[in-house]
């Protein structure tokens, strides 16, 4: 519990500029959750439609950015991704420290073992929010993965670091946040690591909350073959709308980077090929779970929750945000006949209390990907 406060202490200042300047997008973008139509980029009304957007560089005045912490040291002598360390933190979970010439560092990589090991396992991938810490996942932490997945035969991969990334390879280093290319080490150089040492049967899924469920959502229809299912708690799935582009560049000026690091010039073909509505096409042929709530008071607002205020007023607007992003990407889905399982929650708020519940709602379609 004093963990999850300290994370609403953090996320206070930021939170409810996020939030405004979401609303701003909304209104000025006349968005609606009808299906966003086909069409090319740039043409008026279509997917590619930059209407409305704000423009590239911070959204969030200076004073409200969250200080994001000193960046990660590079190095210049890791020319080939390695397992450089590994400790037992719990009886069924170990601690990797991985070498990645992508991010020029070591990263850690926290992983939840399958409760049989006696023959190979899937993998899922787990991403998470904005502040992902260099420690220890929050799905460990708050997440409630560790007593979920302690009598499920899969292999859980959760990352250390990835502020405010979206766990994607951007064009230009940040001044602020550091050498971001997370995509690059989740697809290309961890999967044979992660492979070869917990010896698994090749079969991935992936996971991910609120700024890990865009990335999750990216990932999944970028590499089609890598991933036969993708599970997304309370994200928003569009880059090239005002308020998927909004959402993307609140995340990142939120934690004091530069939006204009991320893709290049916003709706330039980089921001398009990260729009998984755009692209919603490739997802086809997975199993899909998608979920959100509606911002207003749920079960876990009394008056005994820590930092109530904040949690109704950011928790909450944040969340409607995420509300309106998943009506947009579930119409989508249905316009091109793409079955899913979209669960809309009657209450909640943007918080770790009700994707720790939806876990487990999210299970049976990820059990079907993953075979197990």
């Amino acid at each position: 519990m004093r963990t999850e406060r300290r994370a609403w202490i953090r996320s206070a200042r930021t939170g409810a500029v996020c939030l405004a300047v979401c609303a701003l997008s909304l209104q000025l973008g006349g968005l609606s959750t009808a299906a966003p139509s086909s069409g090319s980029s740039g043409s008026s009304g279509s997917l590619g439609s930059v209407e409305g957007s704000v423009s590239s560089g911070s959204t969030i005045p200076g004073p409200l950015q969250e200080d994001p912490g000193p960046k990660p040291e590079l190095r210049d002598d890791i020319v080939v991704p390695a397992i450089v360390g590994e400790k037992v933190t719990a009886p069924q979970a170990v601690r990797l420290t991985v070498a990645s010439p992508a991010l020029r560092r070591e990263v850690g990589v926290e992983i939840l073992l399958p409760a049989d090991n006696s023959v190979p396992r899937p993998a899922l991938y787990m991403l998470e929010g904005v502040d992902a810490g260099e420690k220890s996942s929050g799905w460990m932490t708050i997440g409630g993965a560790p007593a979920f997945f302690a009598d499920k035969n899969v292999n859980v991969v959760m990352l250390n670091g990835g502020i405010a990334s979206l766990y994607s390879d951007w064009e230009n280093p940040d001044p602020r946040l550091g050498l971001h290319k997370w995509e690059t080490f989740i697809t290309e150089e961890l999967p044979p690591l992660i492979d070869a040492r917990l010896k698994t049967n090749g079969i991935n899924a992936i996971a991910g909350n609120s700024m890990g469920a865009m990335g999750a959502m990216m990932l999944a229809q970028r590499f089609p073959d890598m991933y036969r299912g993708v599970a997304v708690f309370s994200g928003c799935y569009s880059t090239m709308d005002p308020l998927g582009r909004t959402a993307v560049q609140a995340t990142i000026s939120s934690r004091s980077g530069d939006p204009a690091n991320i893709w290049g010039v916003p709706g330039g073909p980089e921001w398009e090929a990260h729009d998984s509505l755009i692209n919603a096409e490739k997802l086809r042929g997975k199993e899909i779970y998608v979920s959100t709530a509606n911002g207003r008071p749920g079960s876990d607002e009394t008056l005994q929750t820590p930092e109530l205020l904040e949690r109704l007023v950011i928790g909450g607007g944040i969340e409607v945000a995420a509300h309106a992003c998943t009506k947009m990407f579930d119409a989508r889905l249905q316009e091109l006949k793409i079955p899913a399982q979209v669960d809309y929650e009657p209450n909640g708020t943007h918080a770790w209390a009700y994707w720790r519940e939806r876990l487990p709602k999210a299970w049976p379609t990820l059990s079907r990907a993953l075979g197990v």
